[in-house]
């Protein structure tokens, strides 16, 4: 029969060839659920077979005669006798589905836990202070109680740096402030702790603090049976020096006009232009980040709250902390603390948002905050990969993210951008085994 048509000897519901077909089918599938089930012998009995009527299908179509039930009738009964066994080792659809599902959900849970302490760990190794670190902490202190005088305030020259930090750090940083010159710049050192307006009775982040349900939350790490991400239930995010930005106008009561920088950052570029900025009546002088859709404000608040959704445009722009303008003189008019506070207490239970400043400052500083020029602003080297050419004309290069430059997990490429600016070859740097 020449032009014999293949495909319709396949479809044919009558034809020897449709049932070898057929049972084809079926066999593959039952050497997947007998692999999956570990019955391996069993597997390669039905490939055999599929084999053997693979041949016979072959051969068909190269003669271009259909298939004959005499030359099929061994391989279509030992088939079907494989078929039967199958069945009685319950490989049927229906077990198997619920099988399979099973074993998707065993995977899914376990993915489920690989992510969890993935996360916890990368939390643990952002966290961690270096042994070099701590180290050189300890000497410091110890110099500071020695021979230098670490609290004398020198005469400021053009510029002052304030720095804020806590009782734990305090000593170690004035020292190093006190060994090492900066050509003639006054750094002031203050720790919070010394703040005494700083009180439960004002602070509503301290306030909270003292309940019980928020202490569990953040520190007992078994609250909602680890549905809430690890990282949403950070302690950090209460810290008063995380918080403390929004009460600069209190800690520098005499300022007018400050540059506010993160720890976390690298100045390559002079930034006395910011004094002299025209914020246009704002309060907050920042550098937006909606150059994509997730940095807009829905990205960081609750849209289902009504105080949310009332109040604020979801697709307003964001702006990032970490370098910004703050005029004080208009802080102090607009009551931008007293904004703060009252957000702050409306979060007491995180409905409003989960974690972090930056949330309660988008609510704080809406309609407050002036646009800057992007390149006073890189950001994302502590996380992502950022346009060399935007870090080269970049003022102020943040590493914020888990990824910081003095620790182990800190991205490679971005690490000399930071540490061309250590001075590795200082006596104690080399003491506590800085490289």
């Amino acid at each position: 029969m020449e032009g014999l048509n293949i495909t319709d000897e396949m479809l044919s519901a009558s034809s020897v060839t449709r049932q070898l077909t057929d049972q084809i089918s079926l066999a593959k599938a039952f050497v997947v659920i007998a692999k999956e089930s570990n019955n391996l012998q069993f597997a390669w009995e039905l490939s055999a077979q599929i084999r053997n009527s693979q041949v016979l299908l072959s051969n068909a179509a190269t003669r271009r005669t259909p298939l004959t039930t005499r030359e099929t009738d061994t391989a279509i009964r030992d088939m079907a006798l494989l078929l039967y066994q199958a069945q009685q080792l319950h490989y049927d659809s229906a077990t198997m589905i619920m099988r399979l599902k099973a074993k998707i959900q065993a995977l899914e849970e376990q993915m489920s836990s690989v992510n969890e302490k993935s996360s916890k760990y990368g939390q643990i190794a952002a966290e961690e202070v270096p042994k070099s670190l701590y180290c050189l902490g300890v000497r410091l202190t110890t110099e500071c109680c020695g021979q230098f005088n670490c609290f004398k305030l020198k005469n400021p020259e053009m510029i002052v740096f304030h720095l804020v930090t806590d009782e734990i750090n305090y000593a170690a940083m004035k020292a190093w402030f006190a060994m090492n010159s900066f050509r003639g710049v006054t750094v002031e050192v203050q720790k919070f702790e010394d703040f005494k307006w700083l009180n439960a009775s004002y602070v509503p982040v301290l306030k909270q603090l003292q309940d019980s349900e928020t202490q569990s939350y953040y520190f007992s790490g078994n609250s909602d049976d680890g549905r809430t991400p690890i990282k949403f239930r950070n302690p950090k995010y209460l810290s008063m020096l995380n918080h403390l930005r929004f009460y600069i106008p209190e800690v520098f009561p005499e300022l007018k006009k400050v540059v506010f920088l993160d720890d976390d950052v690298v100045v390559q570029k002079d930034l006395s232009a910011l004094f002299s900025i025209n914020l246009n009546g704002n309060v907050n002088g920042a550098v937006e980040t909606c150059m994509e859709t997730f940095h807009r404000y829905h990205k960081y608040l609750n849209y289902s709250h009504p105080l949310i959704r009332e109040h604020f445009d979801p697709d307003a722009c964001g702006w990032a902390f970490g370098m910004n303008v703050f005029d004080l003189v208009e802080w102090r008019k607009r009551n931008v603390t007293g904004i703060y506070h009252y957000w702050q207490e409306k979060n007491v239970d995180r409905a409003l948002w989960k974690l972090g400043t930056l949330p309660p400052g988008l609510l704080t500083f809406y309609g407050l905050t002036e646009p800057l020029n992007p390149t006073w602003h890189v950001l994302g080297l502590g996380y992502t990969s950022v346009d060399p050419q935007l870090i080269e004309k970049g003022a102020v290069l943040h590493y914020n993210g888990n990824s910081k430059p003095w620790l182990k997990i800190g991205m490679e490429k971005y690490k000399p951008l930071w540490e061309k600016y250590v001075d590795y070859n200082h006596l104690l740097l080399q003491q506590c085994n800085f490289h």
